[in-house]
């Protein structure tokens, strides 16, 4: 089985590039079936969760040409009202969703798998479903695991979100982006990607004011015309090398960025006694001593990010003092602890906070990813460890990260993907 080898110990130090937003790239590979006209997409990134959604796209009848590994042509013209996106691909994907609000908006039809992803907790529909329905759409859930939607007509309607979420405010976002009349979406969520599929549809003709804030409004348009748009950098991708580079005391330029999305972890290495250097998209992390505590909580943007949880969590082991991360947002992101007690860390969980008394160091050992954001956070555990890790389910790491290893191994990193034992005393030999 493939799986990283790490030999730790190395501060990481040089630059990397980042890559598209994956969750921001989801939702406008989605969208973007929305026309008849061809759109282009630039800094696209290449993870799996991007190469499953585009297969399901070309399975319903979509037209997909890769220009290069980061730039593609789509046209959904091929899309009929009757399709239906239901394969292995879709299945395993949380941002498969997003074609429900697409086709329906288009087609007033759409029948997509239940989606799947990360296992880091209860994630349900309900506030997309009840969207739907508000805009005037039949919902309804029908074997084997499938979401139903349907319409003779979707209108505008007043939603008032229960909770931020989004997945449901991009959902209904699109949905109404073809409704009749004017959509009011309240306590919207404002993460970037928001922004970005928002910006999106703005360019292929809609009519989306107030993303960004939690308040919404869409005025329907009758159709949506071809573009060409360059997708956001991902900034939990950047937050991670940010957090790598604090947890191997090294020194890393994280280059293609919007330092302004990554406020909320620049204040908290900041705060623990890392210097930071922005400029226009790049910011620099240096970190040369062992750094000290701090308490976080995961909110909604423009809080702490859910996503950066682990991360943080690994770079908190390893400081001084106690320290206390509260997780607000999902109820089972605590899974990879026990990993990380493994390699000596002292992290007690209790509900949804973890109290962190730090040590000073971490002992290399064999670890279970148990998802997209735990398994990179153990890969930065393992480079900041005493001696050798083996990571597996490393599946779930490409889901969200490209190139993972590579950038690494160009930072200085001893990391490599090996699936055998020989290749395993090939490493260990030339570590030394």
């Amino acid at each position: 089985m493939e799986h990283y080898i790490v030999k730790g110990g190395n501060p990481l130090s040089g630059e990397v590039e980042i890559a598209g937003a994956k969750n921001a790239a989801l939702g406008i590979l989605a969208a973007s079936v929305m026309t008849s006209e061809t759109v282009t997409l630039e800094n696209v990134p290449d993870v799996s969760d991007i190469r499953a959604i585009l297969k399901a796209i070309r399975a319903i009848g979509g037209h997909v040409e890769k220009i290069d590994r980061h730039c593609y042509r789509i046209n959904g013209s091929g899309i009929t009202a009757d399709a239906v996106v239901d394969n292995e691909y879709v299945r395993k994907i949380r941002g498969s969703y997003y074609l429900i609000g697409s086709l329906l908006g288009r087609h007033r039809h759409a029948a997509v798998a239940l989606p799947g992803g990360c296992n880091i907790g209860l994630r349900p529909i309900d506030q997309h479903i009840k969207g739907f329905r508000a805009l005037g759409a039949d919902v309804r859930l029908a074997p084997p695991g499938m979401v139903i939607a349907e319409a003779e007509v979707l209108r505008g309607a007043h939603i008032y979100m229960d909770v931020v979420s989004v997945g449901a405010t991009i959902n209904i976002m699109m949905a109404a982006t073809m409704a009749e009349g004017v959509t009011i979406i309240e306590n919207a969520a404002k993460e970037p990607h928001v922004v970005d599929t928002a910006n999106f549809l703005n360019s292929m003709g809609a009519s989306i004011k107030g993303a960004g804030t939690d308040v919404i409004r869409i005025k329907g348009v009758q159709k949506l015309h071809g573009t060409n748009y360059s997708i956001i950098p991902d900034q939990i991708e950047a937050g991670t090398f940010m957090f790598a580079a604090a947890a191997t005391r090294g020194d890393v330029v994280i280059k293609n960025v919007i330092p302004k999305h990554l406020e909320s972890l620049t204040a908290k290495l900041m705060e623990m006694g890392c210097q930071i250097h922005e400029s226009d998209d790049e910011v620099r992390v240096v970190a040369t001593r062992r750094l000290g505590p701090t308490n976080a909580k995961t909110l909604p943007y423009p809080g702490f990010p859910t996503d950066m949880q682990p991360q943080i969590t690994v770079l908190l082991g390893l400081s001084r003092g106690v320290s206390i991360i509260t997780e607000s947002i999902f109820e089972n992101r605590f899974k990879y602890v026990d990993e990380l007690t493994k390699m000596g860390a002292h992290i007690q969980v209790e509900g949804n906070t973890a109290i962190i008394n730090g040590v000073e160091k971490y002992t290399g050992a064999n670890l279970s990813s148990p998802d997209l954001r735990a398994g990179a956070a153990l890969v930065i555990a393992a480079l900041a460890a005493e001696g050798i890790s083996e990571v597996y389910d490393i599946h779930y790491i490409e889901r969200g990260y490209e190139d993972f290893p590579e950038k690494l191994r160009r930072l200085g990193a001893e990391i490599e993907t090996i699936d055998s034992e020989l290749e395993k005393r090939k490493f260990q030999f030339k570590v030394g």
